[in-house]
């Protein structure tokens, strides 16, 4: 039986975070990403595996939290570039981008429903989605994952909160 999820009950990024975050530029939050992602991906970069990236720029938008993130591949690492035209943009809530990391909900699901959107180059949709289902997170993260968790179960509860505010 197929769920019917109503988007605007879900919990999002409060506004009034999300507005000191748009003070620091954009170049800065990829540059962290960038950094992280590399240290995380070490042993898939140094195979090769995000070789699909190389020379492809990559534009992560994070809708209720007004973050962008710009990413391209040079060499073997992931690096934060600022650029007028993207060849992929994903974009999402906050939550919806923790549900994935976590694998509270798998990527099939997060794009057919629409809550994680893809615009631009199809292929390199798919090869950033069939990256993304062949992580193990648990292993891969280490500890961060326990973090993840807890604040998706923290953007949970002050959604509920919030929902309850409106009513």
């Amino acid at each position: 039986m197929n769920k019917t999820i109503n988007i605007n009950k879900l919990p999002k990024f409060p506004r009034l975070l999300a507005l000191p975050l748009g003070l620091i530029p954009s170049k800065i939050h990829s540059t962290a990403l960038a950094t992280m992602l590399n240290q995380v991906f070490t042993q898939a970069l140094r195979e090769g595996e995000l070789d699909f990236m190389r020379r492809r720029v990559l534009l992560i938008r994070v809708t209720d939290a007004k973050l962008n993130f710009n990413l391209t591949l040079i060499g073997d690492r992931l690096v934060a570039r600022s650029y007028q035209t993207h060849d992929l943009i994903i974009e999402g809530t906050l939550y919806d981008f923790l549900l994935l990391a976590t694998r509270r909900e798998d990527p099939d699901t997060l794009f057919f429903n629409r809550r994680l959107r893809l615009n631009g180059n199809t292929e390199l949709g798919l090869y950033v989605k069939n990256f993304l289902d062949s992580l193990e997170p648990e292993e891969l993260l280490g500890s961060l994952f326990k973090h993840l968790k807890q604040m998706t179960h923290l953007f949970e509860r002050v959604g509920k909160i919030q929902s309850f505010l409106k009513k």
